[in-house]
């Protein structure tokens, strides 16, 4: 059984933040406000929380294109090659921000994604996704909640989300009403930046 706790964007409460990271710590899933729709996501170092998200979702984990949440820039070295000047340049200017950067990742990923040459970056632009990065110390691995109803596409009221979710995730963060457009999806592992899908994020940031 899921619970909901409020914890609001503007100061978040740094205990609610450390009992969420308890829970990461402890192989549980959360569902987390980000810039754009609502996210499940897991402790990155976690194999058994990664494989309960890729079997809700439906995919094989080694081959599943989740994203990192990432706290700020210098989380990339971590899982991301040496970039060049441009897409720093790039990143730099729309991060914090509603997009998803496809990169090169490196040999420092988890087991479970060695055999993948990218990865995609999120750093959102919520206070309470990123708090929660930074408390746990390493990135948290992502996907968005897609709704059944090709209408509503993403859920975005947190009590809904609640009641729908209720026993396959652990904890839902109330971050009050979510966005229903995902990010935008850029890849930048070619010379020349690729948009993937067009989201919330401007494409004049390139």
């Amino acid at each position: 059984m899921a619970y909901l706790v409020r914890i609001y964007e503007e100061n978040p409460n740094p205990k609610d933040i450390k009992n969420v990271v308890d829970v990461l710590r402890n192989g549980g899933l959360i569902i987390y406000p980000t810039d754009t729709v609502y996210g499940l996501g897991c402790d990155i170092t976690n194999t058994s929380a990664l494989e309960k998200i890729a079997q809700i979702k439906g995919v094989k984990l080694g081959k599943a294109n989740f994203s990192f949440i990432c706290e700020d820039l210098s989380n990339l070295s971590d899982y991301v090659k040496q970039i060049d000047t441009q897409t720093f340049k790039i990143l730099k200017r729309s991060l914090p921000g509603p997009y998803t950067f496809i990169l090169p990742g490196n040999s420092n990923l988890p087991n479970v994604f060695k055999k993948k040459r990218t990865v995609g970056i999120r750093i959102p632009n919520n206070n309470i996704c990123r708090a929660i990065v930074k408390e746990l110390g390493n990135p948290i691995v992502s996907t968005s909640i897609r709704d059944e109803d090709e209408v509503i596409e993403y859920t975005t009221d947190p009590e809904l989300i609640l009641e729908k979710w209720d026993k396959l995730v652990d904890i839902v963060i109330d971050g009050g009403y979510g966005d229903n457009i995902p990010s935008t999806v850029i890849d930048l592992t070619e010379s020349t930046p690729e948009v993937v899908r067009i989201g919330k994020g401007s494409i004049d940031i390139m």
